[in-house]
């Protein structure tokens, strides 16, 4: 099981009030929250391996110096070097390191790669997986690496982790009219306002749908484009043709790494914690018993 850790934590946030605070005051709902999302996630679906993907940087300049609108609404701060910072919600950004300590004391492998999101780490280990993996991610990006012969799935939470849509081929054929193989052409000639991609104009997920399916993929689209015996309209022609910069680099942008370089680490779903002092003493500082109390006997069984 991979975990889009962030899509999780901002979910946990929104979806716990803010009134759930530490000791001193501190909202702790995110990090109460995905605490039990993990459990719930554990109990239903008792994977042996479990990783908490993360971004190490959410928007990868690779990815921008292609499509410089890649989230740009996001940014808050821009940087010189390094990484610009996105905007979270003021009550967020101090949870997060919190998180992270609390799986290390837990012993949930956290991993992540320099210049790389969680996407990429998903897909990376996804790609090395020899069994079924179950993705649970709040972005349907992901719905590329969908394969029912690998047992690949996504689970898409709905209302918290409980209440899943178990996204498997059949599922993204039925929604979106492709195949899981053709999901990130389709994204790509569709634009996803979410991300800053802008896509082809006059060109929306119906239309993008219907031409990946008549013509195969994004190079079969562009190539009819450039056929004048092609059935293609010509605003919808001109529209491909013009956007023909666009194009050359968005199924980079889109489609997941399945290469990154991570560092060794334990995937195995923990039965007791690493470190018991260390999650002792975060439970007492952050008031953290409840969603730790209901975390362990789950992780035991």
């Amino acid at each position: 099981m991979l975990l889009d850790t962030a899509s999780l934590y901002f979910r946990a946030y929104f979806g716990v009030p803010d009134s759930v605070r530490a000791p001193d005051g501190t909202p702790v709902n995110a990090v109460r929250g995905l605490l039990d999302f993990i459990a719930r996630l554990v109990q239903d679906h008792r994977p042996d391996d479990l990783v908490a993907c993360w971004d190490e940087d959410w928007r990868p300049q690779w990815r921008v110096d292609l499509i410089p609108s890649y989230k740009a609404h996001r940014v808050a701060v821009e940087t010189e070097t390094g990484t610009d910072v996105e905007e979270v919600p003021d009550t967020l950004s101090p949870q997060v390191p919190v998180i992270e300590e609390v799986l290390a004391a837990l012993g949930i492998a956290r991993v992540g790669a320099a210049g790389y999101e969680a996407d990429d780490v998903i897909g990376t280990l996804t790609g090395r997986a020899g069994g079924p993996v179950d993705i649970v991610t709040g972005d349907r990006d992901l719905f590329q690496l969908v394969d029912d012969a690998r047992g690949v799935r996504v689970l898409y939470p709905r209302k918290g982790v409980g209440d899943c849509d178990l996204v498997d081929a059949e599922l993204i054929r039925t929604k979106y009219g492709v195949r899981p193989d053709q999901y990130a052409d389709f994204a790509a000639l569709r634009g996803d306002t979410s991300d800053g991609l802008p896509g082809v104009k006059g060109i929306g997920e119906k239309t993008a749908a219907q031409l990946i399916t008549e013509y195969g993929d994004l190079a079969g689209v562009r190539a009819a484009a450039e056929d004048p015996t092609s059935r293609l309209t010509p605003a919808k022609r001109r529209g491909i043709v013009e956007a023909a910069a666009y194009l050359d680099v968005a199924p980079t942008v889109v489609r997941v790494a399945a290469d990154v370089p991570l560092p060794e680490f334990d995937a195995a779903l923990p039965a007791a914690p690493r470190d018991p002092e260390a999650l002792e003493a975060l439970v007492k500082r952050w008031g953290l018993g409840g969603a730790v109390g209901r975390l362990l006997p789950v992780l035991e069984r």
